[in-house]
């Protein structure tokens, strides 16, 4: 069995799970693969004889709380500026109260007393965490943040015919899956703050390739020179490729450096804008799954 389904489980090496930036987002799994995969899980987790001696969560629950109020304001700003945001960041300022209260919940719920008595493991990125919480990492993963409960109960039971739980982390599992849905909410927030400072930096750069108002156009190898060693941003490159898309390449060499920075990074135009309309459907699908988990878990 461990064999057969350590492929599924999450990797194991030194690297604490704050270390990637990425949305928290696995294969999606049916229920009986969940199934299949708590019972590998439950085969592979090491717990620690020094429960007491583990990891704080309530560190990356703060910096959480405060990453969200940063993505909220800049979102906001840019609504106010009238500049087009993306659909996962209109779910994210809509529903920020949402996750605000998730975030109190956690600290309610959650007390330093409780947490320490919560196996920890003993290895792997979850080190000195608690088990619980990896529990609900591979929940989350693997359904793209969609709560349903009866897929829980099913893969909380599979996990528990290898190794049960204790009363306390059947207690705190609501609250670690809140936890991982904030985490998950952050990352994503962070791709989408990220890629709105992008498209910020092609439609400035734009104006200045095509003269904004009463502006003459800037020679393109003065705009473009503090571009030349740094590595295209997808969301950058995709907003450029855009604003330039209907000039004429005769007398808008910047397309042609565009079209050469694109391939020198092993890419075209058209692969980056479908791939980066690919993963802005992902990340609005993920937003949109968080929110509704985070209601239904209150309810």
């Amino acid at each position: 069995m461990r064999r057969l389904f350590s492929r599924f489980l999450p990797r194991r090496s030194s690297v604490p799970p704050w270390a990637d930036e990425e949305a928290i987002r696995e294969e999606l799994f049916s229920v009986e693969r969940l199934e299949q995969h708590a019972e590998s899980l439950a085969a592979a987790q090491s717990v620690s004889s020094q429960p007491e001696r583990g990891r704080p969560l309530a560190k990356r629950v703060r910096d959480n709380d405060e990453a969200l109020l940063e993505a909220y304001r800049v979102i906001a700003a840019a609504i106010k500026d009238k500049r087009p945001i993306t659909p996962a960041a209109e779910w994210l300022i809509d529903n920020f109260h949402v996750a605000e209260d998730q975030i109190r919940e956690i600290r309610t719920d959650l007390p330093p007393r409780y947490y320490r008595q919560l196996p920890k493991l003993a290895e792997g990125p979850f080190e000195g965490y608690p088990r619980i919480f990896e529990v609900a990492w591979a929940f989350v993963a693997h359904t793209d943040s969609r709560f349903e409960a009866e897929m829980l109960r099913r893969f909380v039971l599979a996990y528990q015919r290898v190794q049960p739980l204790t009363i306390g982390e059947l207690w705190a599992l609501a609250i670690t899956i809140r936890i991982v849905l904030v985490e998950n909410l952050r990352r994503l927030s962070d791709l989408i703050v990220g890629s709105q400072t992008s498209r910020d930096a092609a439609d400035a750069l734009a104006e200045r390739l095509l003269g904004a108002g009463f502006k003459s156009p800037e020679p393109a190898a003065a705009a473009l020179r503090p571009f030349a060693h740094l590595p295209l941003r997808r969301s950058f490159a995709v907003q450029l490729v855009q604003r330039l898309r209907d000039e004429d390449p005769a007398t808008t060499p910047a397309l042609l450096w565009l079209d050469q920075r694109l391939s020198l990074q092993g890419t075209n135009a058209d692969e980056i804008v479908r791939e980066e309309h690919r993963r802005q459907g992902a990340a609005n699908v993920t937003v949109r799954n968080i929110v509704t988990s985070m209601r239904l878990i209150s309810e």
